[in-house]
């Protein structure tokens, strides 16, 4: 059986790296990795690649960026490209990037079957070009994997319960395998010296295209007085300059670091503020309180009793809930064992073998 891997962003890095440790269990599979380089800055594509010991992508089609039409337009032809050559038995696609729905159209057009692995997410918000990867992606998909129980639900919803399978999270794999490694390693040098402080990350582009929002979130993370330790895309950096955006004395800017980095810094901090999906979840799993800078989440699961607290760029709403402690944390069984990735496996053998 040959899959073709389509990946391109951070976190399709981690959740591919999760389950191609286990593919490499199964003699019988072939698993042929293209990247289509949606991240190209070496701290945030190639690190993890070495420090995940993913398999070396056999195809990189080095799209860089572009507007969301240019960039997925590059991705279907090229992608289309590699199917013709390669003739695999199915593709697997990730999360909700352009690269998701560039992979798995693709595929759709040339009778090649997908699987989607963290189908069934909605965050009902339109104006997100996720939401819109996802629900395409769901659309044309031969195998639905659901991380939640909740994700069954709106496939049920949907109509797809045929090709639905609540299999777990594989980002709940990973977090549980790596932070094994993590309680091995010294702290990272980064905060040495550091007793306390909040881990903060902010890519979105309702966050960093619209210059009140971005302002709002700063003028907060400024008044917490505490220490901020902020991983910074080049390319939020260079909106914040071209701004004028004041960065507070408290407010560490550090490049983009690599997973394994990443995590330590969640493990030893205090509180994480993000924009991102997939760091609400890892926050959540490590039981770290998390503060969302956005105005819904597709992980719903991680607001019961207060570990995620949805404040959108309201600085307000920031300061209260670094104020704020959470509850007891009962329901990290809504994301599975943490053996989401063999039973992904098995799953594909099984449909299309």
């Amino acid at each position: 059986m040959k899959i073709i891997t389509v990946i391109g962003a951070r976190p399709q890095f981690i959740k591919a790296a999760t389950v191609s440790r286990k593919l490499k269990e199964y003699p019988e599979i072939e698993e042929i990795i293209l990247h289509t380089g949606q991240h190209y800055d070496k701290n945030i594509s190639d690190i993890f690649f070495e420090e995940l010991n993913i398999p070396s992508p056999k195809y990189n089609l080095n799209v860089g960026s572009a507007s969301h039409g240019a960039q997925t337009a590059k991705m279907l032809h090229d992608i289309e490209e590699v199917l013709l050559n390669e003739k695999p038995d199915c593709v697997l696609v990730y999360g909700d990037t352009n690269s998701t729905i560039a992979g798995a159209m693709a595929a759709v057009k040339l009778h090649i079957p997908v699987a989607h692995v963290e189908a069934g997410l909605r965050s009902f918000n339109r104006k997100m070009p996720e939401e819109i990867n996802r629900i395409v992606t769901d659309a044309v998909s031969d195998l639905l994997l659901a991380p939640t129980k909740n994700a069954v639900k709106q496939l049920n919803i949907e109509g797809k319960q045929e090709s639905t399978v609540f299999v777990g999270d594989v980002m709940y794999d990973s977090v549980l395998y790596y932070k094994s490694m993590i309680d091995k390693r010294d702290k990272p040098a980064i905060i040495a010296g550091i007793d306390s402080f909040y881990l903060c990350t902010i890519h979105r582009a309702e966050n960093t295209d619209i210059e009140d929002n971005l302002r709002a979130i700063f003028n907060a993370l400024a008044q917490t007085k505490k220490t901020i330790l902020l991983p910074l895309h080049p390319r939020t950096k260079h909106i914040i300059s071209k701004m004028n955006i004041k960065i507070a004395d408290n407010i560490r800017i550090i490049e983009p670091v690599g997973y394994l980095d990443m995590l330590s810094l969640l493990v030893h901090c205090d509180k994480m503020i993000t924009d991102s999906g997939g760091v609400q979840k890892e926050a959540y799993f490590l039981q770290k309180p998390c503060i969302t800078l956005r105005n819904e989440t597709e992980w719903i699961e991680t607001l019961e009793n207060g570990w995620n607290t949805l404040c959108g760029a309201n600085m307000q709403a920031i300061l209260d809930a670094c104020d704020s402690m959470p509850g007891k944390q009962t329901m990290l069984e809504e994301f599975g064992d943490g053996n989401a990735a063999d039973k992904i496996i098995q799953l594909m053998l099984k449909k299309f073998s």
